[in-house]
């Protein structure tokens, strides 16, 4: 953001646009190109809640009449930097984002052994975004101490350059955490993807759990049987208040309440075992910042 601002400044605006942050990420054409479909994507949001009509959808994004708003404002301004006509390219591009595609396959893995409970809190959790409270964004980017400060289309960028940061984190401390898990017997398994280890974790301990909920020692008591001969005659007329503390009826209650907490702990187990820690974060931050080379100890 402050570099931003300084670009800002440089061609004398008086507030930090799109330009500015289009501008700072030229070189990196992987997270450009993402960028640009990013904003494509917001264009097409805002036509569907406009309630335009799907003919008008289908039309070509590119036409002159008909050119989004942020994806002509992004084509124009890399049109008047671009001498190779590569970022001119990217909005040709119809590759597949392999990252994202990535982290999709990897949240459909983590869904697979949820039950209804939790799959409500794990799409109320991917739902949260940085952008849908812009007063409280203003305020963590400290945007009130800035002489320049930025548009709205500069915000929307902000606000997913800080989701993907996030995202990025996160996918770095799976990788941390798939080293420091121990591994026992398998050479090779520092070369597997971390999120294939993490998927193959997660299955094997969901299996012994449900094998240890299935064994004999953690299998409730049985619920005991009625007297022989007299008592099972007059079993039938037992009112229901004389089944007090002891009775029939509340033994299996127990029991049934005593093994919904167990599989409660069991599954509060696994997914404490198996969440990234504070520790897994901060590992992850050092290792991207730590500089890697044969002169790395020297710079």
């Amino acid at each position: 953001l402050q570099q931003a601002a300084e670009v800002s400044q440089l061609r004398g605006a008086r507030v930090i646009s799109a330009e500015d942050l289009l501008f700072l990420m030229r070189k990196d054409k992987k997270k450009l190109r993402r960028l640009l479909k990013y904003m494509f994507f917001r264009d097409y949001k805002s036509k569907i809640v406009k309630g335009i009509e799907e003919d008008d959808l289908l039309e070509d994004k590119f036409s002159s009449n008909n050119t989004n708003k942020r994806q002509k404002l992004a084509q124009d301004f890399l049109h008047s930097i671009d001498q190779t006509g590569e970022l001119l390219a990217m909005f040709e591009d119809d590759e597949i984002d392999d990252v994202k595609q990535e982290r999709m396959e990897r949240a459909e893995r983590q869904t697979r052994m949820m039950d209804s409970v939790q799959y409500a809190e794990f799409c109320e959790s991917r739902q949260l975004s940085f952008s849908k409270k812009a007063s409280k964004f203003r305020d963590w980017l400290d945007c009130s101490s800035m002489e320049i400060k930025p548009n709205a289309v500069a915000m929307e960028i902000l606000a997913y350059l800080a989701y993907e940061t996030v995202a990025q984190l996160v996918d770095l401390a799976l990788l941390v955490k798939q080293d420091m898990a121990p591994k026992a017997g398998d050479p090779f398994s520092h070369a597997i993807s971390a999120t294939f280890i993490q998927y193959h974790n997660s299955t094997g301990q969901s299996t012994s759990v449900k094998n240890n909920l299935d064994s004999p020692e953690n299998t409730p008591p049985p619920t005991p049987t009625p007297p022989s001969s007299a008592g099972q005659q007059h079993l039938g007329k037992t009112p229901a208040a004389v089944l007090g503390n002891g009775g029939i009826g509340q033994d299996s209650t127990k029991s049934k309440q005593r093994k919904r907490k167990k599989s409660t702990a069991a599954c509060g187990i696994e997914a404490q075992s198996d969440a990234i820690q504070p520790s897994h974060i901060r590992e992850a931050i050092r290792r991207y910042s730590h500089k890697i080379g044969p002169l790395s100890p020297f710079t």
